[in-house]
């Protein structure tokens, strides 16, 4: 079994890694454009293009299902992924976990990008599943940027700045990039407040990857025999694994799989 996952960056690794545990025996293709980062300010169209070329790419390595693992991609690439690729290449689009977040009752957060915090496909899906809590929409601007670069300075000040914006009786936050995954522990430390109970974070890596092994018909299997093959294309080209990557567990755990190979 192969599943490939496509981002701007290094985003994805958060969902492969999940992938991983649920399946160490799969093969991973990961595909990116870091070169092309952020995808967050472009037009939809110009979004989709790059998209599409970063999906092609993984699609040539002929893989049975793609995880677009970025939820710029899937807020306006994911119909012209799915009408080019499916039914062929099950195409499997990222979505902020607003539902489940909001399942406890709320107040809620959601950390999103400044171009995704206030557009209709997120006030769509606050409408949608947490219209009875409090939602707070929370702008994070330079987060994506300094996670991707590994700015390890840059990402203390992003967080600190959604921090503040985030009111303090908050019990759930919905991390809206998938790139605000590989830092959930900085995030989670922000926003502790003594005396409060610990803020639940809530991403959608976990999600994704059961999604996409039951687009394939797999069961997760995480006691297989972690024999699955890494494969790493940066705009197209096959590549190692960017340096930034390895400065986050998940680039750490998925390259140690690299190098044994």
């Amino acid at each position: 079994m192969k599943i490939a996952l496509m981002d701007s960056g290094i985003g994805l690794l958060a969902a492969a890694a999940a992938v991983r545990a649920l399946r160490p025996d799969a093969d991973l293709v990961l595909s990116s454009d870091p070169g092309s980062m952020p995808w967050g300010p472009r037009t939809p169209d110009d979004v989709t293009e790059r998209a599409l070329a970063v999906a092609r790419a993984a699609a040539a390595r002929r893989p049975d299902a793609l995880i677009v693992a970025c939820n710029t991609a899937s807020v306006h690439a994911l119909p012209a992924l799915r009408a080019e690729l499916e039914p062929g290449l099950p195409v499997v689009g990222t979505v902020p976990a607003i539902k489940p977040a909001a399942a406890g009752g709320g107040p809620v957060a959601i950390w999103a990008t400044p171009a995704t915090t206030g557009s209709p496909y997120q006030r769509g899906l606050i409408h949608d599943f947490a219209r009875h809590v409090e939602v707070t929409e929370v702008p994070c601007p330079g987060l994506a940027d300094a996670v991707q670069h590994a700015d390890e300075a840059a990402t203390g000040r992003a967080v600190a700045a959604a921090a503040a914006l985030t009111p303090p009786g908050v019990t759930d936050v919905v991390l809206g990039c998938t790139h605000y995954e590989l830092v959930a522990d900085r995030i989670r430390a922000a926003l502790r407040r003594p005396g409060v109970p610990e803020v639940t974070l809530h991403g959608s890596a976990e999600a994704v990857a059961a999604q996409a092994l039951r687009r394939v018909g797999a069961e997760p299997a995480p006691s297989a025999e972690p024999s699955g093959t890494l494969t790493v294309l940066l705009g197209g080209r096959p590549a190692g694994l960017p340096v930034p990557a390895l400065a986050y567990p998940q680039g750490v755990s998925l390259g140690a799989v690299s190098a044994a190979l």
